[in-house]
């Protein structure tokens, strides 16, 4: 049986689908390849052997009423040898009584294996008329045993005798299936048999497992495999705990003592805490400013999450100018709309083809002015080089560009243009059909056009960490200074981020910075803030108010060996801390740092902060000498 076929019974079929059970065929069936005369048959049928009682034309008298066919399990229809029936009275007389087209449908394979099966036209007749029989299966007697029901060649046919009991059921078998069909006759055809009813759909395959169907009192029940049990899974890494053995300062002490003694590293500050003690595990002048470079970034990101909303968005629009077919667009310090859709290094940016469509359906543009007035002060930052411009780590920070001031969009590190506005301004007015852009005002209240949002700030805040942007840094600081009531400017942007983190119990003493970003080398912060800020974002609970808003800055880190500006890094003797280690790094002449968060052997969380002033070769000695360093902190096993 196929496994979700439903358990029927054939009591509970209409009277007219029950007649199917108990049919004699007309001498004019045909097989179902085979079409009628005058009329062709539709629906799926099944092969079949012809039967060869003849009905007399001139009869028309209607079948008498089928007896009731007992509740049948159909998984037994043919594992039992049925019990002999009361011949009906046509099959005594030899008459069969006239039928309607609608009730010709095909018997059981039951039924077939109780009568007299005629021989079919296409196969050879025996001697005295009898049909070739069938090859002899396996599971058959010897073509010398018979049915009872049919008569050996030679013989008179005698008429089925009647049952001893009236109310003997024609099967009701109470024992259980038997994993292998039997029976105790041979049976004629194991071919296939598909019925199609309203209620019941039957497959029977030749020769197929058989899966037994529990009998469980309804035409409903049915019995299925139960599904596959669920994989198990065994997690390969022990998970972070407050519960973990928790480290010492001692044995924090010695597994670093080698590391940070490496004279590569030159003038070494840093520090390691136990975010769920907060104890000082180790420290080497980190109350003593030093050039953080990139690593100051986490200062800025901090004071994003701690001051804007996770969800908000920079939007830029286009507004209608003071002259007809006059557009402006409006600067809103979103530097990653993406001017190639599809090399956009920020995830989830804006396009300015969406830009521009939008304003193409308002109306023909003749002429195109961009406004800059949302930041004020100077474009690059205190001590900025101009070669940095060129050398790909920054472009002026203006409130509209596209691609964060990239030639190539898609190269994070490649040539940035001096003029981010003018260009993608320009790029805008080749969509809209006009000339080359020129900078404007926008009118007061003047009617919007067109507007697109970059991703949401929490979004933004992770691309920077992990691809350590510039532009994108300083464009969040003049967010910051905005939300604060600041000027959005390198100034305001700075003292935005100071009151953020003062406001929110940092201790910012010794810490002085010019920058959001990190890029000018006149920026001194001691080791002990970074790791002060990253132990508020790691503490294994949410008590302190702090560690909920950040916790983004945990998961922004780029990972060791795995992403971001650590994707190429940690291998050789750092490669113990590969996957383990997320770091935010920084580099600038003579300056390496790196600082972030390490899990144990023992699956203890530790916050670290490290920074060199070394003027060694920062690719192939200061960078790696910092990795072993951070690497020593995973596989120490501290406690």
């Amino acid at each position: 049986m196929v496994a979700n076929a439903k358990t029927a019974r054939v009591d509970q079929l209409p009277q007219s689908e029950r007649s199917w059970f108990d049919q004699t065929a007309r001498p004019d069936q045909q097989r179902p390849d085979q079409q009628r005369s005058g009329q062709q048959r539709s629906g799926p049928r099944v092969e079949q052997q012809q039967r060869g009682e003849q009905q007399r034309p001139d009869q028309r008298q209607q079948r008498p009423e089928p007896q009731p066919v007992p509740t049948m399990r159909v998984d037994q229809l043919q594992r039992h040898e049925p019990t002999r029936r009361e011949p009906l009275r046509h099959e005594q007389t030899g008459q069969e009584p006239q039928r309607q087209e609608w009730q010709r449908q095909e018997p059981s394979r039951f039924e077939q294996s109780q009568r007299p099966q005629p021989p079919r036209p296409d196969q050879p007749q025996r001697p005295n008329g009898s049909q070739r029989p069938e090859p002899q299966r396996p599971d058959q007697h010897r073509p010398d045993q018979h049915r009872p029901d049919q008569h050996r060649p030679g013989q008179p046919q005698r008429p089925a005798p009647k049952p001893e009991r009236e109310d003997l059921p024609v099967t009701g078998y109470d024992e259980e299936p038997e994993d292998r069909l039997t029976t105790d006759e041979p049976k004629k055809s194991r071919k296939p048999l598909l019925v199609v009813l309203s209620l019941l759909v039957v497959a029977a395959l030749a020769g197929a497992a058989v899966y037994a169907v529990n009998e469980l009192g309804g035409a409903e029940a049915v019995e299925t495999r139960p599904p596959a049990p669920p994989a198990v899974v065994q997690p390969l890494v022990k998970a972070a705990t407050a519960g973990a053995p928790a480290p010492s300062p001692a044995g924090v002490q010695r597994a670093l003592a080698g590391p940070a003694a490496n004279g590569v590293l030159g003038p070494l500050t840093g520090s390691v805490v136990d975010p769920a003690s907060g104890a000082l595990l180790w420290q080497q002048a980190n109350t003593t400013p030093a050039t953080p470079a990139s690593s100051l970034k986490i200062l800025t990101a901090a004071a994003a999450l701690l001051s804007l909303e996770k969800t908000d968005r920079l939007s830029t629009k286009v507004v209608q100018g003071a002259e007809p077919g006059t557009v402006v667009i409006v600067g809103g310090g979103d530097p990653t709309i993406s001017g190639v859709p599809g090399r956009s290094v920020y995830p989830g940016a804006a396009t300015l083809d969406d830009l521009a469509g939008q304003v193409k359906q308002k109306g023909p543009v003749t002429k195109v002015l961009f406004d800059l007035s949302r930041y004020t002060g100077e474009a690059l930052g205190p001590q900025w080089e101009p070669g940095d411009i060129g050398g790909g780590s920054v472009a002026p920070i203006v409130p509209f560009m596209l691609d964060g001031g990239r030639v190539d969009q898609a190269n994070t590190n490649g040539v940035r243009t001096g003029s981010p506005a003018q260009a993608a301004a320009d790029a805008f007015a080749q969509r809209v059909g006009a000339a080359a852009a020129t900078a404007g005002t926008a009118p007061a209240g003047a009617q919007v056009l067109g507007e697109v949002r970059s991703a949401p700030v929490e979004q933004l805040v992770d691309n920077m960490m992990q691809i350590s942007d510039n532009v994108l840094t300083e464009a969040i600081a003049r967010e910051i200074a905005i939300k604060t009531g600041n000027e959005p400017s390198f100034t305001g942007g700075v003292k935005a981020v100071r009151d953020v983190l003062t406001k929110n119990g940092f201790d910012l003493t010794g810490a002085s910075f010019v920058d959001g970003s990190g890029l000018s080398a006149a920026n001194k912060i001691p080791a002990k803030l970074l790791t002060d800020v990253l132990t508020a974002a790691a503490k294994p609970t949410v008590d302190d108010p702090r560690t909920a808003k950040l916790r983004p800055l945990l998961t922004a880190l780029p990972v060791a060996g795995g992403s971001g500006t650590l994707a190429e890094r940690y291998g050789g003797p750092a490669a113990d801390g590969k996957g383990w280690v997320r770091a935010k790094t920084g580099t600038l002449t003579a300056v390496n740092a790196l600082a972030g968060v390490v899990v144990d052997v023992d699956g203890r969380v530790l916050v670290f902060a490290f920074m060199s002033g070394s003027s060694g070769n920062p690719e192939t000695e200061v960078r790696p000498a910092l990795d072993v360093l951070a690497a020593a902190l995973r596989g120490c096993g501290c406690s």
